[in-house]
């Protein structure tokens, strides 16, 4: 045998190792087959292009609590979209509100009615209570996805159409 050939073997051993170093991250992750997308969130509805519309994506147990999956985009009347990135595919609902004064919160007025502008994942009703995790629930297929809902507003007006 000549060195050349000798040492293919051991070249296709090499790339071998390498490649199941590359794959251990996302195997330990959930498998290799894990994929992420982009989810577009066009949130209709808004009254004005004063503010920031905030997104918040969230599993069963983070729902109506705090969620670590945030997204933000500067308000424009209308329709605004805001984009969220590297979502895997699973179990999701959003919730948004438009922070018409930039202070980062989600303004209350007495007993707890919000100031600005909601909204939720399937434009889940709000009756006197936040709507349920099965009304605002959908499916991101770990590939690009658009959902589309409404904001929602209790006191001030409503939005421009």
């Amino acid at each position: 045998m000549t060195p050349a050939l000798a040492s293919v073997p051991l070249r296709i051993a090499a790339v071998m190792m390498m490649a199941a170093v590359a794959v251990a991250p996302a195997a330990a992750r959930g498998g290799a087959t894990a994929t992420a997308g982009t989810l577009r969130v066009e949130v209709g509805n808004v009254r004005t292009a004063q503010g920031r519309v905030h997104i918040y994506v969230c599993t069963e147990a983070q729902f109506l609590k705090s969620c670590p999956v945030k997204a933000e985009a500067p308000a424009r009347a209308g329709m605004t979209v805001v984009t969220v990135s590297g979502l895997p595919a699973g179990r999701y609902a959003v919730q948004a509100f438009l922070d018409e004064n930039g202070n980062g919160k989600l303004d209350r007025a007495l007993f707890g009615v919000p100031k600005e502008g909601v909204g939720f994942s399937n434009d889940a009703r709000i009756k006197l209570a936040p709507p349920k995790w099965s009304d605002a629930v959908f499916d991101a297929t770990g590939a690009d996805q658009t959902i589309k809902f409404s904001l929602r507003y209790f006191i001030g007006g409503a939005a421009q159409r």
